[in-house]
């Protein structure tokens, strides 16, 4: 039978082990990923190869040769540009006449694929995808089967709010010739992006196929050196080469030509490579040892990886650490957890290197020297860079000056040497740190900065490509957390990035040898002159001011010692609106509110609107981007009344349309729309997919629930200030007050409850509960929204904490606990294997 290897590889993600090889030939356990590949397709009557190559094939070529070596016949071919995955297959077009697999060569498995091959022509398929479950399954692509195993669903690397199942793509395809008709010539085509979802609509016959058995996508330097402890641990040994020796409790394999002294000591499984020599007092826990390694006297190895060629001097010590080929690590030198070695690298005597640093190909570390961070530049960021807010941690424990200035540096090599981007901070001193360090690496890649120091975030997105801006920065400290400061990155449109660009950007953070500027292309610090000017101007032209004015309403705003205060009431000023403002200054110590501080800033605001029988109060968050609303009698409007009630003002007037919500709002929402003909779309509840709804065509409104409120017709991100001047104008035209029309907001009963659920078990559960709702009415926009006669219940996992979402609407509250309790009690079932 006839397999395609995809082997074209430039493996960033493994750098600094992949400088100067293909990701395919790294070695695992001593022979290269890709030839444990082609040993399993040979075992599973795949003998006639065909490798697709793309980075440095002559070292591909030079290994395998033409596949007689290793029992099976060898075509290469090597497309001239990057073809996508699908793309790859068609260029092969004319050698497949008869169903073949597709697998990648830098991955890590056992499956059976024989099994494969027989529930593909079972099926009849056009494509049969081989599946696997894993506890995470965020990097990967989600797929949902029916009882036929017939493919209804799958999602290319989703965010957790789109993980619904824990049975991903693993890669590995077996296809009908068929299949290459659906495939364009000498075009980007992808299997996950492109061919799938094609055959899907297509309603062609598209399967999965679960596999049981061992598979690792060794994505990154951590997943590397776990895959050698999976290779001991639960391979067999005739999986291994060498041969096994017992010394006391503890298994050693090693081919002829190796020499270990009686005296060194072995602790659990080691793998030794030929020609190796161990000396006296030399001790090895749960390692794997490459070719021609020597290891003297009285080292300690636990956990560790070594390539070829190395050689460990006396008493040094290393821990689950990589080294790469004919390394020297001096005399009692130390070489701590999660450090990775590149090449040809020279450790002096008594050196020693921190955990989780990298050290490129070539380079020397001088004896007594101490390496705290990696020899490229910057430290380890173990993990995942971006959130639900940008990137956000512990100011000074985990975001650092020095970790900003990184971020600075890598955003600026993303978007290229000569690009323009805007920074800007909250009033917080932290922030100020923060951003400057961001300004130092964005200059050093090249790119000019016009920093706008203080300012609200909407009037930065807004700034944004007025001036060919090719993105932006925002700094601020948490609304949340006093102790947590947030990173935004923004587009050229001023949203912010798309996933896409997300992972794009964390791949260059991970290689660490982007590019920088030369001392004479290093970027340009200006003052952006005109940025409020332009924000101005523009909110001006977007609201009605002669309504505004003749209406002659009051209103209390809450600044919160937020930027607002910077903006805000000069706009008010020619608008020539009543205004109270309160907390009208910048504060550093004011930034973030506790839930009690915010209280009272409502209770302070209500106060005052009834006092002077205002129309209306407003408290701005200290981004400028959320505002709550207190009616004319004092009362505080819900945040989700207030969504329905700002919906109600926009309707007024107005037929057909769209207007978009978050799946966790009330279907009060179309109730409300329905008599307006206004198309109500169900948004995931993430502030990035919501501000990307707003900019599609006929969007004419868009809110979140929570505070935040879109107007397109000004700019398609949150902006509390234009909010509260729309929300005013909606009020004068209509001639309504707030109290009165909160009595027309439809009812609606909402609960919200949290349940905890590990990390590992959230795709499980996402699964168990498509499987139990599959013959229900269910949505999956974001989580799994099942409706219950006129009720619904949404599960959604938390992306940034180990707890599931549960939100309920019913008729009434007592439906609404009933339902609630059903569920969260079929959460806690779900994660019991």
């Amino acid at each position: 039978m006839r397999a395609i290897m995809m082997a074209g590889g430039f493996g960033t993600r493994l750098r600094p082990l992949t400088c100067n090889i293909p990701k395919p030939m790294v070695p695992m356990a001593n022979r290269p990923m890709m030839e444990h590949i082609i040993r399993l397709l040979k075992d599973n009557g795949f003998d006639d190869l065909i490798i697709m190559l793309y980075y440095q094939p002559e070292v591909i070529i030079g290994h395998f040769g033409d596949g007689s070596a290793f029992g099976v016949r060898i075509q290469y071919l090597r497309p001239q540009a990057d073809l996508g995955t699908a793309g790859c297959i068609k260029f092969a077009e004319s050698l497949l006449n008869e169903p073949f697999l597709v697998i990648s060569g830098d991955l890590l498995t056992n499956f059976k694929l024989k099994s494969v091959v027989a529930a593909h022509r079972e099926k009849k398929a056009i494509a049969t995808l081989v599946l696997t479950r894993v506890a995470n399954p965020l990097s990967y692509g989600v797929i949902i089967v029916d009882e036929h195993n017939a493919i209804q669903r799958f999602l290319e690397k989703p965010s957790w709010g789109e993980v619904f199942s824990d049975t991903i793509n693993t890669g590995i395809y077996m296809l009908d010739p068929a299949v290459l008709e659906h495939i364009p010539k000498e075009r980007n085509f992808d299997f996950s992006k492109n061919l799938f979802p094609h055959l899907l609509e297509q309603k062609l016959p598209l399967y999965g196929h679960i596999t049981e058995g061992y598979w690792k996508d060794v994505g990154d330097l951590a997943e590397y050196r776990m895959a050698h402890y999976d290779l001991l641990d639960s391979w067999p040994v005739s999986a291994l080469p060498g041969k096994p020796h017992k010394r006391g409790e503890s298994e050693v394999i090693y081919s002829e030509g190796t020499h270990l002294h009686p005296k060194a000591i072995c602790e659990g499984k080691v793998l030794l490579g030929q020609g190796c020599k161990v000396e006296e007092g030399a001790k090895l826990s749960r390692c794997v040892i490459g070719n021609r390694v020597t290891i003297r006297a009285g080292a300690e190895l636990t956990g560790c990886v070594l390539w070829d060629d190395v050689t460990v001097g006396s008493n040094a010590r290393l821990e689950e650490a990589v080294i790469g080929n004919r390394c020297q690590i001096g005399d009692e030198a130390q070489v701590f957890a999660g450090a990775i070695v590149g090449d040809d690298v020279r450790i002096g005597q008594g050196a020693v290197l921190h955990s989780n640093i990298k050290i490129w190909p070539n380079k020397h570390v001088e004896d007594g020297a101490v390496l705290s961070s990696s020899l490229i530049w910057g430290e380890k960021w173990t993990r995942r860079l971006f959130g639900a807010y940008g990137i956000s941690g512990l100011c000074n424990r985990e975001v650092t000056p020095e970790l900003a200035t990184r971020i600075g540096a890598v955003y600026g090599a993303y978007l290229g040497e000569g690009a323009y981007v805007t920074t800007s901070r909250d009033a917080h001193m932290a922030s100020r740190m923060i951003k400057r360090a961001i300004i130092s690496g964005l200059l050093s890649s090249g790119v000019k900065v016009g920093d706008l120091r203080t300012a609200p975030i909407p009037v930065v997105r807004y700034e944004i490509g007025q001036e060919g801006e090719a993105g932006g920065v925002h700094v601020r400290q948490s609304p949340f957390d006093p102790n947590i400061v947030d990173i935004k990155l923004l587009d050229k449109t001023g949203v912010d990035l798309s996933s896409h660009q997300e992972r794009a950007i964390e791949q260059l953070f991970l290689r660490e040898d982007f590019h920088r500027a030369t001392p004479d292309r290093v970027g340009e610090l200006i003052t952006p002159p005109r940025a409020q000017e332009y924000y101005r101007a523009g909110f001006l032209k977007a609201v009605d001011t002669a309504v505004l004015q003749s209406a002659k309403l009051k209103i209390v705003i809450d600044y919160a010692f937020s930027s607002a205060s910077l903006i805000l009431p000069d706009i008010l000023g020619r608008l020539g609106l009543e205004v109270v403002g309160l907390n009208a200054y910048l504060s550093a110590l004011r930034v973030t509110k506790s839930a009690e501080d915010f209280q009272s800033a409502l209770d302070q605001l209500s106060t005052i609107v009834q006092t002077l029988k205002a129309d209306a109060g407003f408290l701005i968050d200290t981004g400028a981007e959320k505002v709550f609303i207190v009616d004319e009698k004092g009362k505080r409007i819900p945040n989700e009344t207030a969504l329905l009630l700002v919906a109600k003002l926009v309707m007024q007037g107005k037929q057909g349309g769209f207007m978009g919500v978050p799946v966790n709002v009330s279907s009060a929402m179309e109730r409300m729309a329905a008599p307006h003909g206004v198309v109500i779309k169900r948004l995931r509840t993430t502030p990035r997919y919501i501000m990307e709804a707003s900019r599609e065509k006929g969007m004419s409104f868009v809110g979140d629930g929570i505070g935040g409120f879109i107007f397109p017709q000004f700019q398609p991100c949150y902006d509390a200030m234009f909010a509260i001047v729309k929300i005013v104008e909606l009020m004068a035209r209509h001639k309504v007050k707030l109290h009165a029309l909160t009595q027309e907001v439809p009812e609606f009963e909402t609960f919200h409850q949290k349940v905890p659920c590990p990390w590992d078990r959230k795709g499980l559960v996402m699964r168990r509960a498509i499987d139990a709702l599959r013959s229900s009415h269910a949505e999956l926009v974001d989580g799994v929204k099942v409706f219950v006669d006129s009720s619904w219940v949404l599960l959604l996992p938390d992306p940034d904490e180990a707890t599931f979402h549960i939100w309920v609407e019913a008729p009434t509250k007592n439906q609404a606990r009933t339902l609630m309790k059903e569920y969260s009690d079929k959460l806690r079932e779900w994660q019991t294997t």
